[in-house]
């Protein structure tokens, strides 16, 4: 049982990020196929994959298309109730499937003020007050699930999670912006930051060049946490 999933550059998709975490994190067969989201050539390479239009998309060994990151997360839930892509406790899963949900539906003052992007830190962002508002939710939320549920290990459940797939993103929004965070929710970005998927992830976007960059700002950049100065 193979998907085959079609994502965009590593470089700035946050969406694809998920997209290739729900697979590659609970050991699902996939293939891989990267289009030209910034190159302009997404949609001609998605045309067999009708109605998709954006990334990631996901085609099931049947077929079937899928193009929406939660959509193709409850899929695989569906499809593998023998993974653990939420937690079993129906609690816990109960919370966990609300936080993912908010996140895939929410924080649009983050997401429009911080684009996705994993190269470098920006050195001296200013988050405004709308920014701030959401990261204290996320906190909020992270605070939540892991003083109820999380002890047992560095994710929101204890074991990785389909909340933690939505939420590494914007562990590395709060990275790539040097956002303000308590050291609780630190420890929990710190985790994505050396998990081995993302260091993956990222060495693969390693090959990934733009000209002119996409997001500019007139910001001084520092090293992303790891990499030599």
């Amino acid at each position: 049982m193979t998907y085959e999933l079609y994502i965009g550059d590593r470089t700035f998709s946050s969406w694809s990020l998920r997209g290739w975490l729900m697979l590659e994190k609970f050991g699902l067969d996939y293939n891989t196929h990267l289009v030209g989201l910034y190159a302009g050539t997404y949609r001609e390479e998605l045309a067999q994959l009708a109605p998709a239009r954006t990334v990631p998309a996901m085609q099931t060994p049947e077929g079937y298309v899928l193009t929406d990151s939660l959509a193709m997360g409850e899929t695989l839930v569906e499809r593998h109730p023998d993974v653990n892509l939420y937690p079993r406790d129906g609690a816990a899963r109960a919370l966990a499937r609300t936080i993912t949900h908010e996140m895939h539906s929410g924080f649009m003052a983050l997401r429009d003020a911080c684009p996705n992007m994993i190269t470098h830190v920006w050195e001296g962002f200013q988050p405004s007050e709308a920014v701030l508002a959401d990261i204290a939710r996320v906190e909020e939320l992270w605070a939540l699930a892991r003083s109820r549920h999380g002890q047992n290990g560095p994710w929101l459940f204890g074991e990785y999670t389909l909340a933690d797939v939505f939420y590494a993103p914007v562990a590395l929004r709060i990275t790539a912006y040097d956002l303000p965070v308590s050291d609780a929710a630190q420890a929990y970005v710190d985790a994505h930051l050396s998990d081995p998927a993302f260091l993956a992830w990222r060495e693969a976007s390693k090959s990934e060049t733009y000209d002119p960059w996409p997001y500019p700002m007139d910001l001084g950049r520092k090293p992303w946490p790891g990499d030599a100065s």
